[in-house]
């Protein structure tokens, strides 16, 4: 997956120029502010910086990681904000932050989640955040002829895409699709606490609460 979006890095932001998902972006792009705005935000695989680009003007600080510094050195053209660092990281391995964190952003990163990790990543994340920190994930719903087609499943259920890239090179890449039970799912395990799920036409988010520790 690193190695994907390494190689992708120059053409990452064209998944956002797609004609038919504009109205749904702009409303996003207006939504995601008005939920984190204040806070401190710890975002994970935040890639080219895009959602960045909304958060960083009403947080009080944002810590931007991605795994691959092809796609971070974008975002940090994109985003010369004070309150914003970007650095190399691993959501698998959050290491202890150095200031309270209150509020987490992952944006189009839980659908490359394997399904058998999905709990680790949320509760390293959680593990990252302070108890009653606010968690948002955005990500893509499944819409026949704008989503790439799914070519294959695997044992436990995950989805991959098979994607080439400007450069003739075709990459396998996992991609889920949760519906919003299997979100509540997750959150009522005892990973999150008030969640609630908001649906656009190609884009879903789910928020909820870090527990008390």
């Amino acid at each position: 997956m690193q190695s994907y979006y390494a190689a992708r890095a120059s053409e990452y932001d064209r998944v956002y120029q797609k004609p038919e998902r504009q109205p749904d972006l702009r409303r996003i792009e207006q939504w995601l502010p008005s939920v984190l705005s204040g806070a401190t935000v710890l975002e994970v695989a935040c890639g080219t910086g895009y959602w960045t680009q909304f958060i960083a003007p009403v947080a009080a600080a944002v810590v931007a990681l991605d795994s691959a510094p092809e796609t971070l050195r974008i975002a940090e053209q994109r985003v010369a904000a004070s309150n914003v660092r970007f650095q190399v990281g691993d959501t698998y391995a959050l290491s202890q932050p150095d200031r309270s964190f209150d509020a987490a952003f992952a944006g189009f990163w839980f659908s490359h989640v394997p399904l058998e990790r999905q709990r680790e990543f949320l509760r390293g994340l959680n593990s990252a955040l302070e108890p009653g920190a606010r968690v948002v994930l955005l990500d893509n719903l499944f819409v026949e002829g704008s989503s790439s087609a799914i070519s294959e499943h695997d044992g436990h259920g995950n989805t991959y895409q098979h994607r080439s890239l400007s450069d003739g090179s075709t990459h396998r890449v996992l991609k889920n699709f949760p519906i919003e039970a299997q979100l509540h799912a997750l959150a009522e395990e005892g990973l999150g606490k008030f969640a609630a799920y908001r649906r656009w036409e190609y884009y879903w988010a789910f928020e909820y609460l870090v527990p008390g520790r």
